[in-house]
């Protein structure tokens, strides 16, 4: 299928750390060129992710930014060692009665003394993957939102193409006949001046005059390339350089058209292609 290089993709997912978000943002470019904004944790993974990206898409520039925010109840949340806590109490109660006079117990001096309490400790390697599942589903929705925009375009540069197709039938169509009226035209005023002329040289002028305005080959080629278009369109994939070439060659084909042209029938026919042809080109910049 065709792929557009535009598209935007966003995904949230609750973590034990807080809420990870991930955006991805695609424009067309010539490469590939992804760039990452990433929490200070999750910098490590910016080659797989890169990688990653690499795989399923060819071309455009894709921007992705990774946020996490954090738990506001959840941040410096303590757990006590209850075990070890009875312990330290036992143990106190133990030296209290042995001793004449004891101050109270400080709850806030017990909390001090080494492993009564923990703090959560964040494991970044959680968080990694966490972060690496959740990239892969936001690009996975990148994707399938490029190939419903690359339909759309694909869908505009056959519709714009058939228009081609049929100012070059109907090009080939008047033709000959333009050239006829032309050639009836000029033995007319000819026969009107009612002068003498050589027979023999008219004929040679009215063969070179046909000559020039012939297109034949011109119009053969732009049957050419719409076939090849419509051939790359078909077999989809990363098409997009080869369909803007194919896009300049149409283009040199209609200006060949309009040099040629001898009347305003061939020169608007003309006109009309290069218009249609720019109209498919705007489009295919955006194809992968």
């Amino acid at each position: 299928m065709i792929q557009s290089m535009t598209a935007f993709a966003r995904e949230s997912a609750t973590t034990d750390q807080g809420i990870l978000t991930v955006e991805l943002r695609s424009v067309n470019h010539r490469y590939l060129d992804c760039s990452f904004k990433l929490p200070d944790a999750l910098r490590p993974l910016e080659p797989r992710l890169r990688e990653k990206a690499s795989t399923t898409l060819a071309r455009g520039k894709v921007e992705c930014m990774i946020r996490l925010q954090a738990h506001p109840v959840q941040a410096g949340k303590l757990q006590i060692d209850n075990a070890r806590l009875d312990d330290l109490l036992a143990a106190t109660r133990i030296i209290r009665d042995r001793l004449d006079t004891a101050a109270p117990i400080c709850p806030l001096q017990v909390l001090q003394f080494p492993g009564i309490y923990t703090s959560k400790e964040e494991s970044e390697e959680q968080l990694q993957k966490e972060a690496q599942s959740l990239f892969s589903k936001t690009l996975d929705n990148l994707h399938k939102s490029r190939l419903r925009e690359g339909d759309k375009l694909a869908t505009l540069v056959l519709d714009r193409l058939a228009q081609v197709e049929s100012e070059v039938k109907a090009t080939r169509t008047v033709l000959p006949l333009l050239i006829q009226q032309q050639r009836d035209r000029i033995t007319n005023r000819i026969a009107d001046l009612q002068v003498e002329f050589d027979q023999g040289r008219l004929e040679q002028e009215l063969v070179y005059m046909a000559q020039r305005a012939d297109v034949d080959e011109e119009l053969d080629r732009l049957d050419a390339h719409i076939g090849e278009v419509r051939r790359a369109l078909k077999k989809g994939g990363a098409c997009g350089r080869q369909l803007d070439f194919l896009m300049q060659e149409l283009n040199r084909e209609a200006n060949t058209l309009s040099s040629k042209s001898q009347s305003a029938t061939t020169t608007q026919g003309a006109v009309g292609l290069k218009v249609l042809i720019e109209q498919m080109r705007e489009q295919i910049q955006n194809i992968e």
